[in-house]
């Protein structure tokens, strides 16, 4: 891990964190704010950024790659909840307020390049800029109703209905998620997932 000024692509860096969704619109004051907060680093396909049950939490704003958003049983039978690519973001935020264990483990799906800071000290930040953290909130209750919205369609829509949903809502992911984990997602076996796509409903 490294600091932004001290990175080597510190000017390719900038411009990305520039296009996340949640500091795209951030006045230069904040920018000067945040970024020597930041730290980036890189994590292999299978890392676990974020443990499940832990009470160490961060904030997380993705340059390159995908990260998924998972729960376990105790069996270890996993379930994703969501996938988040390039422009996005993912967060320990809701168990940080609630003062809970992380409920869920956030993990590389492919190599990631993030932005990370810890929990306290983006809460902090948020708590300088009201504005930011008033966005920030209801991009937080945004991934939630995302996160409802899957879990309901899994019991309302059949196998090609789910994939079709998908392919509306993340049509930039679809050819970059392994199928292993996009067939978990959709709680579809691969070999059916393939059936799926072969019968041209991913396009």
């Amino acid at each position: 891990m490294s600091s932004i000024e001290a990175h080597p692509q510190r000017n390719t860096i900038r411009l990305q964190l520039r296009q996340c969704l949640v500091l795209k619109d951030m006045p230069a004051h904040a920018w000067n704010d945040l970024e020597p907060l930041l730290e980036i680093a890189d994590f292999g396909k299978g890392d676990l950024l974020v443990h499940q049950g832990h009470g160490a939490m961060e904030q997380f704003f993705i340059l390159d790659g995908i990260l998924k958003r998972v729960v376990s049983d105790p069996k270890g039978k996993e379930m994703i909840l969501r996938f988040a690519a390039e422009t996005d973001m993912d967060t320990s935020y809701a168990a940080w307020r609630l003062r809970t264990p992380m409920p869920y483990s956030i993990v590389a799906v492919t190599k990631v390049r993030a932005a990370r800071l810890s929990m306290q000290q983006w809460v902090g930040f948020l708590e300088r800029h009201v504005d930011i953290k008033a966005q920030f909130e209801y991009e937080v209750m945004s991934l939630m109703s995302e996160v409802m919205a899957h879990t309901i369609t899994l019991h309302l829509l059949d196998a090609p209905g789910r994939l079709l949903r998908f392919k509306r809502k993340h049509p930039e992911l679809l050819n970059r998620i392994p199928k292993k984990e996009l067939a978990s997602y959709l709680n579809l076996t691969p070999e059916t997932l393939s059936r799926l796509k072969k019968r041209k409903l991913a396009g």
